[in-house]
């Protein structure tokens, strides 16, 4: 039983199980009946997404001091109290079950979803790969 970190609209892998979109907006021209199908996710859950000021921060990160600044003040909004509890949430349902976190971005290490994965990990989640 483990967590995936994924990027959305990427194939599936077999085992992934349950795919939750940790996204701010859900994808643009798709009905909502066919996220799933089309590997976007099955559950949408922007708690978990930057606020929009700063997913508008984080595209515009061109450098290693400006990505610290994203960093920063996106761990102060995971440490709010609603999205801690779902954190810690997840990271416990990730030794029961499988299933997936993800966002769009092309890069995971310019994405807010390499964070959710070192979150999660010091909740104790267990993740694959």
């Amino acid at each position: 039983m483990s967590i995936s970190i994924v990027r959305l609209g990427s194939p599936r892998s077999p085992d992934e199980g349950l795919r939750i979109g940790t996204v701010r907006r859900p994808p643009r021209g798709v009905p909502k009946a066919e996220f799933g199908r089309r590997d976007f996710y099955d559950v949408w859950l922007p708690n978990l997404s930057p606020t929009a000021d700063l997913v508008k921060e984080a595209l515009n990160a061109a450098d290693d001091k400006s990505w610290a600044a994203f960093r920063k003040k996106y761990r102060a909004e995971m440490d709010q109290p609603d999205a801690s509890r779902v954190l810690d949430l997840l990271a416990a349902l990730s030794h029961q079950s499988d299933f997936s976190v993800g966002c769009y971005c092309e890069n995971e290490s310019r994405c807010h979803r390499s964070l959710l994965r070192e979150l999660l990990a010091e909740r104790g989640a267990a993740i694959r790969g």
